[in-house]
C-alpha cells in the first residue's frame, strides 16, 4: 500500500511526475522547472531543502532562520515533514550524501 497523498495521485501528477524522471541534467532541470515554476516557486523549494539539510545538521532554528531567511513556519513544516511526512526530504539528503 502506497502512503502518499490519495488526494496528490492523478494522471496529470504522474505525467508530470514522468516529465520530470525523463530529465537528463541540471540544465534541462533548469529550463523546464523555469518554464513550469514562478521563480518564486522555485526560490521557495530550494529554500525548504537548505532548511531540510540544516535540520538534519541539527542546526539551530535561529541560524537556520538566519542562513536561509526563512520564516519559523516554514522551518516547522519542513521539521514535520523530516519527522512524520512521506520520508522524500530524508531520502533525497540521503542520496545528496551519498553522491558527494
Amino acid at each position: 500500500m502506497n502512503t502518499y497523498n490519495s488526494k496528490l495521485k492523478s494522471k496529470e501528477m504522474d505525467d508530470l511526475f514522468d516529465a520530470i524522471l525523463s530529465l537528463n541534467n541540471r540544465e534541462e532541470c533548469y529550463k523546464f522547472f523555469e518554464d513550469i515554476c514562478t521563480i518564486n516557486e522555485l526560490l521557495s523549494m530550494a529554500q525548504r531543502l537548505s532548511i531540510a539539510k540544516c535540520l538534519r545538521n541539527n542546526t539551530k532554528w535561529i541560524e537556520i532562520e538566519k542562513k536561509t531567511y526563512a520564516s519559523s513556519a516554514t522551518i516547522s513544516k519542513v521539521n514535520k515533514s523530516i519527522q512524520g511526512g512521506q520520508g522524500g526530504y530524508n531520502l533525497i539528503l540521503d542520496r545528496l550524501i551519498e553522491n558527494k
